[in-house]
């Protein structure tokens, strides 16, 4: 096996990055192509680059052009990878442990590590700046968990769905004053995707007239973005209401369908008297 180059496959591009990982910690995951020459024809060499704000650690995953011809492969899963960190390749198949050992004993070795310092750590920087800058504007749901009756409190949940990146603020408000008690919030949770997800509760008294919103203030936006509670009616109940309007009309078209069907048989008949 040998390096052709380090220049990207345009026939193979494989491309993606949706950071997972919060700001504190900065895991970035970056997605560049190279291109090898081996027995079987060429190979496509997916570079995975998990990189802490430190730059110390690469994970680079070898994937199979075509899997038919290689024994306990399946689409895209690595069969051997190779790990800054530990410095060395690493097999995750029969196939992949017996090319790790191979590997780890020739050239190959050398030619990985040093990609590390040429290549990864020197593009790595221009990636980190693109991931700061990204932004995605949240998703915003204004709900009630439960309904205050007599002297019970009711409860409100603000959500805010799919933002990036992860530091957000949501704080409510009654009347335009901020709410400084009563209130509960998760962390900002991540999706797994890049994404994040943040809930606030809200435990109030119903008051007649009374006006409550959920700011929630991002980077993405250049403005507050304010959600107003309408307790008109809870989702529930005008969930049954759509419900039982939609049964009333549709009884109605088969009622009055009816009438004119016996209308109509009524007038083409013949009275005969007795």
């Amino acid at each position: 096996m040998h390096f052709l180059s380090i220049n990207t496959c345009l026939d193979q591009f494989q491309s993606g990055f949706r950071p997972n990982h919060s700001t504190e910690t900065v895991l970035i995951k970056v997605i560049n192509d190279i291109c090898l020459n081996t027995d079987s024809g060429k190979m496509s060499i997916l570079l995975l680059l998990d990189l802490s704000a430190a730059f110390d650690t690469i994970d680079h995953n070898i994937l199979i052009d075509r899997p038919e011809n290689w024994a306990g492969l399946s689409g895209t899963d690595p069969f051997t990878r190779f790990n800054s960190t530990v410095g060395k390749f690493v097999g995750f198949t029969e196939l992949g442990v017996k090319n790790a050992e191979r590997w780890n004993k020739g050239p190959e070795l050398q030619q990985w590590r040093a990609e590390r310092d040429r290549y990864c750590l020197h593009n790595i920087k221009n990636d980190y700046s693109v991931v700061l800058v990204k932004s995605v504007l949240p998703q915003i749901r204004l709900r009630l968990d439960k309904q205050g009756r007599d002297d019970h409190l009711a409860r409100l949940i603000c959500s805010a769905y799919d933002f990036y990146p992860p530091a957000i603020d949501v704080y409510w408000l009654k009347d335009g004053k901020k709410v400084t008690g009563d209130v509960t919030a998760t962390e900002e949770m991540a999706d797994g995707d890049w994404y994040y997800q943040y809930h606030s509760h809200l435990d109030y008294t119903p008051k007649s007239g009374e006006k409550i919103s959920c700011v929630v203030e991002h980077v993405s936006s250049t403005k507050p973005i304010v959600t107003d509670w309408n307790p008109s009616l809870p989702e529930t109940d005008r969930n049954k209401i759509a419900i039982g309007s939609s049964g009333l009309v549709l009884g109605l078209v088969l009622s009055a369908a009816g009438f004119i069907y016996y209308k109509k048989k009524s007038t083409g008949r013949i009275l005969v008297p007795s």
